[in-house]
């Protein structure tokens, strides 16, 4: 193309030249002048036919790429009648495996800290229906929402983590790495909202600072219960045809999800039926055991408060443990109600606590002894009393801002616990996921190159033939990885499109290394390297199925 643009330059500054042409002698002889110079109108003639002729070789160059794709596309369709046996040979990541976004050197680690819930205690998933309806009946009760709001269930189904709530136009939505809104994960109330309505309402998919403020992150695993009130609250005054500020709904439910914490009724609930709620856990004592019998220093620091967290590790490890052995032995610190994220920025002081009487002591705490409690404190006096320096400290947590945002700047390693990664990595193994993500990246490829094709204003009926077929196999191939994860929000770390998500982009930014229990460490020796891969993605325990599978 470059070529023939150049043939016709080149041939039109040939037609402008002149020259003279003399008779006689030099004084007394007459010159003529012959000049081959366009008049202006000649001018414009002559651009206007070389346009034309290069439209015409553009709209043949565009034909031939248009048909030679489409040859593509057939042929890629026929391969797509059965999996190819190439999907077999590909490696398969490891559900239990460690996965690191910045080195980590365990034989340098001296101390590990641990958060309680959905840390060190694996919860069923009774647990978010339990938290679910005593916030239903703490609005009902306390914020006099109509009594209708007792009916709604808890669905399992429609939420993940790393959602956010608009609390000024009420919308529940998944982003993607970059602050994008996810074109089938945006919601008001249980209702999916179209494209054309989240560009009405946002102008863009893109969400700019001034809309950022608006945002509410739902990071932790409590969060779920949260999100599917919220949605269902908004429905139902949707439904009603009644008059609500979106801003109330996210603050009523928040205060009574809090409430249900902070009251205890979720604790007391649990306590009260440690099997339905609660998972026994072997490996979990193996695995503090052995960082014990290596001479590493342990702490636990969790909000929760002693007696809860007291209850549930007996449970979880009374098979495991002596009939004298007190799970308390493994750590040789242990801090409740530390009031994280606080914890980390303030200067309360530590108390110690009393088991037998349940109170507080007055005296001040300058050292942590062997079987005592504490409560509150910050980390500045954790410091002071321990003089662990902060890279020889890993703590591991599930909640990104709570409990892994204030280690990261304090100097510490962290580990976030993401206990649904070990199903989505199983997800994203099986065959029939990388087929859809092979289909779907060769769409891709093929819209990109069909667009680029066409100069024109005037498109081909092979050219809207061809961008309509792709388009609806890309979209059909999106539903369909997308239904493999969650029918509403599609998977955590990953938008429909196979890239990375916002909580993606959070845990790239706050965990050190990341996986799905803690005792996924057992795989691993005491003294193990971990490295970011050599070919980093921005996650490193995805896979990217190359579309070059239809093309072999």
């Amino acid at each position: 193309m470059a070529t023939l643009r150049r043939l016709f330059h080149s041939s039109l500054i040939r037609t402008s030249y002149s020259y003279y042409g003399c008779k006689g002698g030099f004084l007394g002889g007459s010159c003529r002048r012959y000049s081959n110079v366009a008049s202006p109108e000649q001018k414009v003639l002559k651009f206007e036919d070389q346009e034309k002729l290069l439209a015409n070789a553009n709209d043949s160059f565009s034909e031939e790429e248009i048909m030679k794709i489409r040859q593509e596309y057939d042929a890629a369709k026929e391969k797509f009648l059965k999996i190819p046996d190439a999907l077999e040979q590909m490696p398969k990541m490891n559900p239990k495996g460690v996965y690191v976004n910045k080195n980590v050197r365990l034989d340098s680690i001296q101390v590990y800290g641990f958060d309680y819930d959905y840390t060190l205690a694996h919860y069923s998933s009774n647990l978010q229906s339990l938290i679910y309806d005593l916030a239903k009946q703490h609005i009902v009760d306390e914020f006099k929402y109509p009594d209708t709001c007792l009916e709604f269930k808890y669905d399992p189904s429609f939420p993940i983590r790393g959602l956010y709530y608009d609390r000024s136009k009420g919308c529940l939505m998944k982003l993607d790495f970059f602050g994008s809104i996810e074109l089938d994960g945006c919601y008001y109330g249980r209702r999916k909202l179209s494209r054309e309505e989240i560009d009405e309402m946002y102008g863009t998919r893109h969400i700019g600072r001034d809309q950022a403020r608006e945002l509410v992150s739902l990071m932790d695993f409590f969060c779920f219960s949260e999100a599917c009130l919220i949605a269902d609250i908004v429905q139902h005054f949707v439904d009603a045809k009644l008059e609500f500020d979106s801003r109330y709904v996210y603050q009523d439910v928040n205060r009574a999800i809090q409430y249900v914490h902070n009251s205890g009724l979720v604790h007391r609930g649990i306590l009260a039926d440690p099997p339905r709620y609660l998972v026994k856990n072997d490996q979990l004592l193996r695995f503090l055991k052995m960082l014990k019998d290596k001479g590493k220093k342990l702490f636990l620091l969790t909000n929760s408060p002693f007696y809860f967290v007291d209850g549930g590790m007996r449970f979880m490890l009374q098979d495991s443990l002596g009939q004298q052995d007190s799970w308390k032995e493994l750590f040789d610190v242990v801090i409740a109600k530390a009031n994280k994220p606080d914890f980390y920025k303030s200067d309360h002081p530590f108390r110690c606590y009393d088991v037998e009487k349940d109170t507080l002591a007055f005296t001040k705490v300058d050292a942590f002894l062997p079987g005592k409690i504490y409560y509150h404190g910050c980390l500045k006096a954790f410091l002071q009393i321990t003089k662990w320096k902060g890279p020889e400290v890993i703590y591991f947590g599930d909640h990104l801002f709570s409990d892994l945002r204030g280690p990261s700047k304090a100097g510490w390693r962290t580990a976030a616990i993401i206990h649904e990664l070990n199903s989505e990595i199983m997800i994203q193994n099986d065959n029939s996921y990388r087929f859809e993500q092979a289909k779907f990246h060769i769409m891709q490829e093929l819209l990109g190159r069909l667009h680029a094709t066409v100069t024109s204003s005037v498109k081909s009926e092979a050219y809207k033939s061809l961008l309509r077929e792709l388009n609806e196999e890309r979209q059909k191939t999106r539903y369909k990885m997308k239904g493999m994860f969650n029918k509403s929000f599609g998977a955590t770390f990953l938008t429909d499109t196979g890239q990375e998500s916002a909580f993606a982009y959070h845990i790239h930014q706050y965990a050190d290394i990341y996986t799905s229990k803690p005792e996924n460490f057992l795989y691993y020796p005491p003294e193990a390297w971990f490295h970011v891969p050599f070919d980093i993605k921005i996650m490193p325990h995805h896979l990217k199925v190359s579309s070059n599978l239809f093309r072999t």
